[in-house]
């Protein structure tokens, strides 16, 4: 008995109920947060709808503001810093665990991602009580470092994901050329595993550049961050202002994500 290819009336209508509830979840969870969007043009000094007017006036005063300059200048130095450091160190310890000779990867792996688990609280707190004893609390290096813990993670997974096709004789047979171990390294294994580091080094930015928490504990009145500052603007006093800033902040977040995204399918494409 030969199966029709076309779909009966029963499957088109499960196919159509998935869609609307697939698409009813999607909406469950954007809509609070595209909520700020059309707050960030409003006219008026209230979080008010219908919106009194269309202006950018808000976002004038994110970016033309000194204490909103000094936040998203604070936000990129301890971003770029973050994904520097994470990518590198995060890149090294996945080629290092993905030889099946390294001793413990099955113990060492779950430690790396414990930041992924362990709520960013503790490690603030953690964080704070052994910054201050060594004199690293309120600075940037401080701050770096702690993101770095979080955002290492990250890049882990990525680039070990990278590595899963990656074939190992290419590495012996640049050794057996004569090639040194580094120089084996940037041009044979790197341009392979690329994709996956460069989305790595997206989400450690992504995600140094939106954390709040740590930044609580360790940063100055001098190095607050663009989430610190919308915090405590939520605290002290409500502004438009801060929907702005929310609304380029999510922006920034998705495009690195869909960079991020484009990148490990080109990596898995390359690996097949």
């Amino acid at each position: 008995m030969l199966l029709s290819p076309y779909p009966t009336v029963g499957e088109r209508i499960r196919i159509t109920l998935l869609w609307i509830w697939c698409g009813l979840v999607i909406l469950f969870l954007l809509v609070p947060i595209l909520i700020p969007v059309p707050l960030s043009f409003n006219s008026g000094a209230f979080f008010i709808f219908p919106l009194e007017g269309i202006s950018t006036r808000w976002y004038e005063v994110v970016l033309g503001t000194q204490r909103w300059q000094s936040a998203i200048g604070n936000s990129l130095i301890v971003a770029f810093g973050t994904t520097f450091i994470a990518t590198v160190l995060g890149t090294l310890t996945a080629i290092a665990l993905s030889d099946e000779k390294f001793p413990g990867r099955r113990i060492v792996m779950p430690l790396l991602l414990s930041p992924l688990i362990v709520p960013v609280v503790i490690t603030a707190v953690g964080s704070y009580l052994f910054y201050a004893r060594i004199g690293l609390a309120s600075t940037y290096a401080g701050i770096i470092l702690a993101h770095t813990a979080l955002a290492s993670p990250f890049v882990v997974v990525t680039v070990a994901a990278s590595l899963t096709g990656f074939d190992r004789n290419l590495m012996r047979a640049a050794a057996i050329s004569g090639a040194r171990p580094l120089t084996a390294f940037f041009r044979v294994m790197l341009p392979l595993i690329l994709p996956g580091v460069l989305s790595g080094a997206a989400f450690a930015f992504v995600t140094s550049f939106d954390e709040v928490v740590v930044v609580q504990f360790l940063a100055s009145a001098s190095q607050r961050t663009m989430p610190l500052e919308m915090f405590i603007g939520l605290r002290e006093k409500l502004s438009p202002a801060i929907t702005a800033a929310a609304t380029l902040m999510m922006a920034l977040s998705i495009l690195l994500l869909l960079v991020a995204n484009i990148l490990s399918r080109r990596g898995r494409k390359a690996s097949v």
